[in-house]
Parts: structure tokens; C-alpha cells; sequence
């Protein structure tokens, strides 16, 4: 596979949406943060925390979740640029299609299947609306295009299908 299939985005939407995601996660993984630095605290030395299960599984889930960010952000930013979508209405559109194409499902399992509570769906729910609405949103606020004048990548080859084109002159 060649790398220039992949619609290229703009470095620095891939940072900022980076950033914006992986806030989005840590504010649903706090929890857990906290619970480690409480038992840092406890700890009685620097040494013995670093070695405990603790540590390497909180490094290992904020790793991940940075990693899991980034390529949300690419994956986002190439699908708005992929799709020629330019308005926020149309950004808000393709992150709700994200969101009830990646997410849905999983939430209406864990509502009725597996019964857990409102509340806990609830904010998972809006955690996975922001990572994905807000996110899309906000990367079409930002730029994604690499070359914001050429708008060929939605078109390429095709013919301009504008209002004007099905007007009878």
C-alpha cells in the first residue's frame, strides 16, 4: 500500500485535535489517575511505586489513550477533507455519522444488555459525543486541508454539480 491514498491533513490539526481528544479521555480516566497518585502517595519510596502494577498500567492506559487520540484526529481530519466538508453544520453531521456508526451500539449494549446505570452511559455518551461532534467540529474551525485554495480532493475528476449546473439556459 502506498501512503498517497491517505488523504493528507494539516500537521497541526492532527496536534491540536490530539489535544483536544485526549483531554476529552482524560477527563473520563481522571478515576483512575487519582486512585494511582494515592497510592503514590502512600508509597514508601519513588522507586517502589515506579515498580508496581499500578504505575506501569496507569503509563500504559494514558499511553494508549494519547495514541488512540492521534489517530482519531488523522482519521477525522482525512474524512472532513475526504468529504469536502467546509461548514460546521456539515462537520457536525459526518461527527454525529461517526458517533452512530462507532459508538452507538456499544452504548445501546451496555443500556439494556448488560443494565448498567444512567448515569454511567450517560457520561459515556457525552464523552464520545465530544470526541467525536466537538471534534469535528473543531477541526473544521482549525483547517484540516493542507492546501486550503485547492479543493480538488472531494472532486478530483468530477464535474462541478453546483446550483448553476441544473439551471436549463
Amino acid at each position: 500500500m502506498s501512503l498517497h491514498y491517505l488523504p493528507p491533513v494539516k500537521p497541526s490539526a492532527i496536534a491540536l485535535g490530539t489535544i483536544f481528544n485526549h483531554a476529552t479521555e482524560l477527563a473520563i480516566m481522571t478515576p483512575l489517575f487519582g486512585q494511582t497518585y494515592q497510592r503514590a502517595k502512600l508509597s514508601n519510596s519513588k522507586e517502589e511505586f515506579i515498580k508496581s502494577r499500578e504505575a506501569s498500567s496507569a503509563v500504559l492506559a494514558w499511553g494508549s489513550s494519547l495514541v488512540g487520540s492521534a489517530l482519531q484526529s488523522y482519521g477525522i481530519g482525512a474524512l472532513i477533507n475526504a468529504t469536502g466538508t467546509l461548514s460546521y453544520r456539515g462537520a457536525a453531521y459526518l461527527g454525529g455519522l461517526i458517533f452512530a456508526a462507532t459508538s452507538a451500539p456499544g452504548f445501546i449494549s451496555e443500556m439494556f444488555v448488560e443494565k448498567r446505570t444512567f448515569e454511567t452511559v450517560g457520561i459515556n455518551v457525552l464523552a464520545k459525543l465530544f470526541e467525536t461532534v466537538g471534534l469535528s467540529v473543531f477541526l473544521t474551525w482549525w483547517g484540516t486541508r493542507t492546501n486550503p485554495f485547492e479543493y480538488a480532493s472531494a472532486t478530483s475528476g468530477s464535474p462541478s454539480l453546483g446550483r448553476s449546473s441544473w439551471r436549463a439556459e
